[in-house]
């Protein structure tokens, strides 16, 4: 059999396929997204705003008995896999585990870039919402704006509170219970 008549498709579950394969991935990290490959390689730009999300809200989760993190989110029966910028999990979920599903977060954190913005603001929101995540913060640096998604449903998020502008203090709800300074980002 030659290989260009070969059919790779044949016996092989996609989704499984892809999965395991971004896992195995050497060098940078990445996700997929609607069965798109994705490198994960932020700029500095982009992580400062990260880390000044994470300093604010890393002393409430650890009283919630929680870590934060960028590690992997599987959302099974789906061709995604994703590294969000930020998820606020339970420690105990996040010993020993490689993945976790968006319902085991308390809280998905999203800093747009110019290149993914639109996945951010439409597709994972969807799928965060889709898959059980309770809290989405949407940090978007090109419209310079917060947004903190809520009431996760199979059609997305019912619940939205802003978008705010950067430096208007955005209440991230129970269990966190907090207001973000965003004069910073």
């Amino acid at each position: 059999m030659s290989i260009e008549s070969a059919d790779y498709n044949h016996g092989i579950e996609p989704e499984r396929a892809l999965k395991y394969a971004i896992q195995h991935i050497r060098g940078d990290r990445a996700e997929i997204v609607e069965g798109v490959i994705e490198p994960v390689s932020p700029t500095w730009d982009h992580e400062a705003a990260a880390e000044t999300i994470r300093d604010q809200i890393r002393a409430r989760a650890r009283e919630l008995g929680c870590v934060t993190g960028s590690g992997n989110l599987d959302l099974p029966g789906s061709s995604n896999w994703y590294v969000p910028d930020i998820a606020v999990v339970p420690a105990t979920a996040a010993k020993g585990a490689g993945a976790l599903l968006p319902a085991d977060t308390l809280l998905v954190v999203e800093v747009t870039s110019e290149s993914n913005a639109e996945t951010d603001r439409v597709v994972k929101r969807k799928r965060y919402a889709e898959y059980g995540a309770p809290l989405y913060l949407l940090v978007d640096r090109q419209e310079r704006s917060v947004t903190v998604y809520s009431e996760p449903g199979q059609l997305g998020y019912t619940k939205a509170d802003g978008p705010h502008p950067y430096g208007t203090p955005v209440r991230i709800p129970v269990p966190f219970g907090l207001d973000l300074d965003t004069s910073s980002l």
